[in-house]
């Protein structure tokens, strides 16, 4: 006869589109298995405390959320794993409502906290905790296998497309521009998929800059402004530019605050990262951009907008729906199986648990970020998209002296100010449709 189980399910970092679905997938594949599942609120936020503030699922309480938006368990950033009395409490608290299984849903930090937890009880308290953890980030930057997408990212890029193809009507009826900053922790993959989707004017993401170490307010603002001329010039004084969050992570502190309009203090959270969402970075940007054109005498309109809150709880896509369903279903069946402290993914329509040693940098001891790889088919047709200065425009005499009249200055000086927003790529082969 088989042993019932207690199964656990929590959510920690922000939300994604398809947190219900993994939720709702778990709970009926657990049930037919004939174990029972608990829901933790809040991530391990009550746990770490020793609350127990928790919701027995059943097949009634999960019926249709798959296609929600959110969570109904809620999510949060709490880590157990910064103080031990907390680890402790955590590993105490589940161990007592005899949770042997446990299903995490989050990104890298609720994979290491995952993980910390399972060994922690293994070691000192001799309860064996299996866990199974779904990927989830609208960011994309977990280390999955090329082309594999982190679930809730094709909902929110939909999302995101819809938007700001709505801001580019905006922007041709009015004769102004938008500088949209799309959330991303510490890459591009979202402002690419949406600025490539929605035919944005011109997308930037620091994977490109860090080809040659030049991560600067400076190189983002002048690549901005010299699209803004070049539109200009081409007689276009709309536009949209969408700038990657992740930028805030590689620009120093101390440059930002330079440019900064108004008093801004950088926060950061309880694992250690900048609050990004709530730096306003496109009005910094927008700021910076807006003087950077007044002194060549050109002044337009510059909207700043940011999206990040507005996708992330939208309701799931069909692909996210059905990706979410099938990953739900593959951290029962891994856990079911005897398998233990993995993270599952998908590839090539089979179920691959990839354990946390396989998703660790050696240098930081902590999971890799997967970034955009700037020499892929997909990035070098989005970048040969955007209009942007590129080689060619400083090499033509005839274009160089069509800037340099647009910005009011002789085509050395207009070199001489822009010339260095040029990247590694552009100096390989010519980029960008004028």
């Amino acid at each position: 006869m088989r042993t019932r189980r207690n199964y656990g399910i929590l959510v920690g970092g922000g939300p994604a589109p398809g947190i219900n679905s993994v939720i709702s997938s778990v709970t009926i594949e657990v049930i037919k298995r004939g174990h029972s599942v608990i829901g933790f609120y809040d991530g391990f936020r009550h746990l770490m405390n020793g609350d127990t503030k928790i919701e027995f699922l059943t097949l009634p309480k999960i019926s249709r959320i798959h296609r929600l938006g959110g969570s109904i368990l809620h999510t949060s950033r709490a880590n157990p794993t910064r103080d031990e009395d907390k680890l402790r409490t955590t590993v105490e608290t589940l161990r007592n409502l005899e949770i042997t299984h446990l299903v995490t849903i989050g990104g890298d930090d609720t994979l290491f906290s995952a993980t910390r937890i399972s060994e922690y009880s293994r070691k000192y308290l001799g309860h064996e905790l299996h866990f199974a953890h779904v990927p989830k980030t609208i960011d994309n930057d977990l280390p999955l296998p090329a082309g594999i997408p982190t679930f809730g990212f094709e909902s929110a890029r939909s999302e995101g497309a819809a938007i700001v193809g709505t801001l580019y009507t905006d922007a041709r009826s009015t004769g102004r521009w938008f500088i949209v900053v799309a959330m991303g922790r510490k890459t591009g993959h979202l402002a690419l998929g949406i600025g490539k989707s929605a035919s944005a004017t011109i997308t930037l993401i620091p994977e490109e800059f860090e080809l040659g170490n030049r991560i600067s307010v400076s190189v983002i603002v002048d690549t901005i402004a010299g699209s803004i001329i070049k539109r200009l010039a081409l007689g276009r004084p709309h536009g949209v530019a969408i700038v990657a969050e992740g930028f805030m992570e590689f620009v120093p502190p101390e440059e930002i605050k330079k440019i900064i309009p108004f008093n801004q203090d950088l926060e950061r959270d309880e694992h250690g990262h900048l609050r990004l969402a709530e730096l306003n970075f496109s009005d910094i940007v927008k700021y910076a951009v807006r003087r950077r054109l007044e002194e060549f005498g050109i002044k337009l309109t510059i909207v700043d907008q940011e999206l990040g809150y507005e996708l992330r709880s939208v309701e799931p896509c069909a692909y996210d729906i059905d990706y979410t369903r099938n990953l739900g279903y593959g951290a029962v069946d891994f856990l079911e199986s005897g398998g233990s402290n993995a993270m599952i993914t998908i590839q090539g329509d089979r179920i691959v648990p990839m354990t946390f040693e396989e998703l660790l940098d050696p240098e930081t001891n902590r999971v890799r970020v997967r970034k955009v790889d700037v020499s892929s088919l997909s990035f070098k047709i989005a970048r040969e998209y955007m209009i942007r200065l590129n080689r060619a425009d400083f090499e033509d005499p005839d274009k160089l002296a069509l800037l340099a009249s647009t910005a009011k200055v002789s085509p050395e000086r207009f070199r001489s100010e822009f010339e260095h927003v040029l990247s590694e790529l552009d100096r390989v082969t010519p980029a960008g449709v004028s």
